[in-house]
């Protein structure tokens, strides 16, 4: 049977935006699409990526803007996952036309499935790749009483650069074609991606999320463009 893009909408506000995304997806990788309403089923064994619709406050009444359903679909399906929010960015375009798509990458130990969805997304969609990797100061940065010397901070910046540079080089020359963004930034990993998703086509990130089983709730909360979970 051939692989699908399949939608499990609930009929919320958001229903529309969840569809219109999974039709444009479906015509950039020339796949079927399927609509399905309710709770998705339990046999995707054909699906090449799940697409669902986030409820609004409105529509949410567990009072959760990351519902359990969704969640659990995340964490078990095979295929990746695709949450689009409502509304999408408020920008003048449909989000899936900006031209920039980001990856949550940790890259001391980078989930290679979602790093190369990511690289391949945006080699369809023609959008440069902006790969964040989130770091934290060293434990011996801790017990310094006036503050951290720059030439220390810049020393150790410059060894998370490296590894974020090593982590995507395989991909860069697997997709050529593909523009990327490298950036190491000193915030926690859900800060930056919130922060640097705001007027992205879309977000990327590993099922694992760097072992913070609540990055991806977290993410699906507050991010304001669709997020693929990649197992």
């Amino acid at each position: 049977m051939s692989r699908a893009i399949i939608a499990c909408i609930n009929r919320t506000r958001g229903s529309q935006a969840a569809v219109e995304w999974a039709a444009h997806e479906a015509s950039l990788r020339d796949l079927a699409l399927q609509v399905r309403y309710g709770t998705p089923p339990d046999d995707l064994s054909t699906a090449a990526m799940v697409v669902l619709d986030l409820p609004t406050t409105e529509d949410d009444t567990t009072g959760l803007a990351a519902p359990p359903a969704a969640l659990a679909l995340a964490a078990a399906s095979a295929c990746p996952v695709v949450a689009v929010p409502d509304p999408l960015i408020p920008v003048a375009a449909p989000a899936y036309r900006t031209s920039q798509l980001t990856l949550g990458i940790d890259a001391r130990h980078p989930a290679e499935r979602a790093v190369g969805f990511a690289f391949a997304a945006a080699q369809v969609r023609g959008v440069r790749l902006h790969a964040v990797h989130a770091w934290k100061l060293p434990s011996c940065a801790t017990p310094l009483p006036f503050g951290i010397p720059e030439e220390d901070r810049a020393t150790w910046e410059d060894h998370e650069m490296q590894l974020l540079a090593d982590a995507l080089r395989p991909w860069q020359k697997k997709y050529p074609r593909v523009a990327v963004l490298e950036d190491v930034v000193l915030l926690s990993p859900f800060d930056a991606l919130v922060h640097h998703a705001e007027r992205a086509t879309l977000l990327v990130v590993g099922r694992g999320s760097g072992g913070d089983p609540g990055l991806v709730q977290a993410l699906l909360r507050e991010a304001r463009c669709p997020v693929a979970i990649v197992p």
